[in-house]
């Protein structure tokens, strides 16, 4: 449940109008009573809340069985009724949840923009630099301060031409856009957990074998 109300959280903040980064079912999400043009994330929310029930249960049953001696008691006769509301909670709040995630669109044009807009590849800048001969500390922080400029100017990384990024390097050259390129920042990760196409394939390829050896 804990896992299943921090999905829902980040379903609750991507599909708002300020991400806009998916887009839930109707089935899913109801309409507001007085604005129009509001899609709630309803379901997304009841299954959050309802994690605090199951909680509930678990704090129930702990504090009864706190003070038993080591043996059965006819205390714990009140297990029953909250490990029975418990499954049948987390159950339901997982079929609710498979049926959203199936269902919903997904916006990579937004995300790929907010990539861009959150400065992610900074680091990678910073890396570029490093490449060129110059300590981490210095390319920390003149990536920071162009990130700055970029702020001010309204401006991302990959939209800065070479002659600005010169204002705060000579060791700047065109290849620093290849360095920077979202996609090759995002596939640079390739370690176990990392974010590029092929460890992220591993790590899907790794739940379904589990799912299919549970199943």
């Amino acid at each position: 449940m804990m896992h299943l109300s921090r999905l829902s959280e980040e379903l609750v903040l991507w599909s708002s109008w300020e991400f806009g980064f998916v887009s839930l079912s109707d089935a899913y999400t109801t309409g507001s009573s007085i604005m129009p043009q509001k899609k709630n994330p309803d379901m997304a929310e009841l299954v959050r809340g309802k994690t605090g029930r199951v909680y509930g249960d678990l704090m129930a049953l702990l504090t009864m069985l706190k003070g038993l001696p080591l043996a059965y008691n006819k205390d714990m006769q009140e297990d029953k009724e909250l490990i029975f509301d418990a499954c049948d909670t987390a159950l339901s709040c997982l079929g609710i949840t498979e049926g959203m995630i199936r269902t919903m669109s997904a916006r990579p044009d937004r995300m790929r923009t907010a990539a861009g807009e959150g400065f992610i590849n900074a680091t990678d800048l910073a890396d570029y630099l490093v490449g060129r001969g110059m300590a981490f500390r210095d390319a920390y922080k003149i990536s920071g301060r162009i990130v700055a400029y970029c702020i001010q100017n309204g401006k991302t990384l990959e939209s800065l031409s070479i002659d600005e990024y010169r204002q705060f390097s000579e060791s700047f050259d065109e290849d620093v856009f290849a360095a920077i390129d979202m996609e090759a920042c995002v596939n640079r990760r390739v370690s176990e957990g990392g974010t590029s196409v092929a460890s992220v394939s591993a790590q899907i390829a790794a739940v379904r074998e589990i799912i299919n050896k549970k199943s």
